[in-house]
């Protein structure tokens, strides 16, 4: 409904703008109404899907609404941040955003999602460390063997990645860069096969999320050589994070945040990240995390917008400093 108050008293603009204040606040105050959509990038049993499959029935209870999780796969999740960005902002349709999207948005090639602007970011929800993986029967049992072995002999050993231009095969050229190595980059369309090689010592070596990879460290069949994080994991306290090794550049681990359509008001935006932010604080939940190796990290919204601010512009300049294309 619109109103053209321009030719109206001073009065009765005052009246209908109250109403119209009173009508959002009374909206807002009721949200949610019906079924709420928390859309996913990436295919059922990925680290982010994990999360949000623990997280969704917390938030059901606390709403007294169903919260449905939609795996929207494709694009390195662009597809999914499209749908969310096209859908009426009102909270009922949301984003489980990953730093994949963040990588999406630093690339040259054209994007129908601007993600800073066509989509608001609500709050960091968690981490999940990346680790630095080798076979299990390598010769390089810490990072500095594996630096030392690839600054001895360039361009002859490998990096294996999920694909062109996704995190980690920017990962692994900002390694090339940072320990002053050049491992060729192997690309796959995904990380099974990508993981399945490294094992195999087909490509020497991988980042990947902590996650899929922990059970395959536990049985010797990788190698942990480096953690990408805020500190080591406490699975692993002999394996050192990259800061730590002396690898510049790598602060920030696998992130997931929550976004909404731009446009959603600010109340129900504020609702539904203070309710996420409680359900990141129950034991439970965190439990739950934990045994996956996912780091629960709410983040206020001001906060959380730096932090994509903060990352888009370091890829940026790595993409073009590497050349890096997508697929």
């Amino acid at each position: 409904m619109m109103f053209d108050l321009r030719n109206k008293p001073i009065w009765r603009r005052w009246v209908v703008g109250v109403w119209l204040l009173a009508s959002l606040s009374v909206a807002s105050a009721a949200f949610p109404e019906r079924p709420v959509r928390l859309l996913i990038g990436f295919t059922p049993g990925t680290t982010g899907d994990v999360l949000m499959r623990l997280l969704a029935p917390k938030l059901g209870e606390r709403w007294g609404q169903p919260v449905v999780v939609e795996n929207r796969p494709g694009a390195g999740s662009s597809l999914a941040a499209e749908a969310v960005a096209k859908a009426p902002a009102d909270g009922y349709t949301l984003l489980m955003s990953t730093s994949a999207n963040v990588i999406n948005a630093s690339l040259p090639t054209p994007q129908k999602v601007d993600f800073l602007n066509d989509l608001m970011p609500l709050t960091l929800l968690a981490e999940n460390p990346v680790v630095l993986v080798t076979s299990g029967n390598s010769s390089a049992r810490q990072l500095a063997d594996l630096i030392s072995a690839a600054r001895s002999a360039p361009a002859r050993m490998s990096f294996a990645s999920s694909g062109n231009g996704t995190f980690t095969h920017l990962y692994g050229e900002l390694f090339n860069q940072s320990a002053g190595v050049k491992l060729i980059h192997v690309p796959y369309k995904g990380s099974t096969q990508a993981l399945s090689d490294v094992m195999s010592a087909t490509v020497d070596v991988a980042f990947s999320p902590v996650t899929p990879v922990l059970g395959l460290v536990k049985s010797g069949k990788l190698r942990a050589l480096g953690v990408i994080g805020r500190a080591r994991l406490p699975d692993w306290p002999e394996v050192p994070t990259l800061a730590q090794a002396g690898i510049a550049g790598f602060d920030s681990a696998l992130w997931f945040g929550l976004n909404a359509p731009a446009g959603t008001p600010n109340d129900v935006a504020q609702r539904i990240t203070a309710d996420v932010q409680w359900a990141l604080s129950q034991p439970d939940i965190q439990a739950q995390l934990v045994s996956k190796g996912i780091h629960a990290m709410p983040m206020g919204t001001a906060a959380f917008r730096e932090l994509i601010q903060r990352e888009q512009a370091q890829w940026v300049r790595l993409i073009r400093q590497a050349n890096i294309q997508a697929d």
